[in-house]
């Protein structure tokens, strides 16, 4: 490991391609560059994820922490080539002042080449990702609506911003639910006319799943609130037969109910965040069906339909500032 303090984006090139170079890097050898954003207090984890990530997908990660944006403008880097992040070349960059305003200066010179780069947001998402270039400089943006004071909201406003391209872990947290709830209908093809979620009030991953079953089946779910499981319980399907198809969560499994069967478990592990973020590091392109199942949540449509290029709108948190104060 190599760290600078108070230093360069150029010196920070440099000790990267000197660290490579002993280290027997070879950058041809990497599928992306992962840029992650994340607050002081998440660094750990985020290196933790992208360890796991990194070792289905070997990528560059460029961390960017910003820090004290009314302080003088520094920039302190820690430079780790394999070591404790595994096959990852990875650079920590705290950036500090009007510095965390333009986090791309420093990190554009550091992309990999010819490889595609991702950004991924561990701490609360931006309204817009157009704020923040280092989202409008990625072909896939992810982010974590969970991370928001409110998630429900949160996740509503990444159908109001979204673009081809950008997806949410909340969408990677019920794959196995979607999978499980997908496999009822393996041995039938009776028509589901009715679909009731129960989950906490400010559980975002139930506010997908039903806007994936109203996307999905044409049916409009209820979503019943409860207290009593920390996060989505239960998913029940009632088709035209008379059937019933129930999926309810327990400790590390999930009981299969299903009118005239006996019941099954399956597995249904809470998985880290690092194996969340392989799953969508494995496909580049846009995700139709995530598209579909927010924008049905959200009340919106054509959210597939729209430009995947994104554009920079220029937002400085100062200038906010001063005018929500003479407001």
């Amino acid at each position: 490991m190599i760290g600078l303090w108070d230093t360069t984006g150029n010196e920070v090139v440099k000790a990267l391609a000197a660290e490579r170079r002993s280290a027997g890097g070879v950058a041809s050898g990497l599928a992306l560059t992962l840029i992650a954003v994340v607050e002081e207090k998440k660094v750990r984890e985020a290196e933790a994820a992208a360890t796991i990530a990194a070792a289905a997908h070997p990528c560059r990660l460029l961390i960017v922490v910003r820090s004290d944006m009314e302080g003088r403008s520094r920039l302190d880097a820690e430079i780790v080539v394999g070591g404790r992040l595994g096959p990852a070349e990875a650079v920590v960059m705290r950036m500090y002042g009007r510095l965390a305003l333009h986090a791309e200066s420093v990190v554009m010179p550091l992309l990999a080449p010819d490889v595609p780069v991702v950004t991924w947001w561990h701490e609360e998402p931006p309204a817009m990702i157009a704020n923040d270039f280092l989202g409008v400089v990625a072909e896939r943006r992810i982010t974590d609506s969970a991370q928001a004071p409110d998630p429900v909201a949160a996740l509503k406003q990444r159908a109001v911003d979204y673009a081809p391209g950008d997806t949410d872990l909340t969408w990677t947290r019920i794959t196995l639910w979607r999978t499980l709830v997908a496999g009822a209908f393996d041995s039938t093809e009776a028509r589901v006319v009715g679909a009731k979620i129960v989950a906490p009030d400010r559980d975002p991953t139930a506010w997908l799943m039903l806007g994936w079953l109203k996307s999905r089946l044409g049916i409009e779910p209820t979503l019943e609130h409860t207290d009593r499981a920390p996060r989505l319980h239960s998913v029940e399907l009632q088709c035209e037969n008379g059937d019933c198809v129930r999926v309810t969560r327990e400790e590390g499994t999930a009981l299969f109910s299903r009118t005239g069967q006996e019941d099954r478990y399956m597995p249904l592990p809470k998985r880290p965040v690092g194996d969340e973020l392989a799953e969508e590091l494995r496909r580049l392109d846009a995700d139709q069906i995530y598209a579909d199942a927010l924008g049905a949540m959200a009340g919106l449509s054509g959210l597939d339909h729209r430009n995947p290029n994104r554009v920079h709108v220029w937002k400085d948190p100062a200038l906010a500032a001063i005018a929500g104060s003479a407001a």
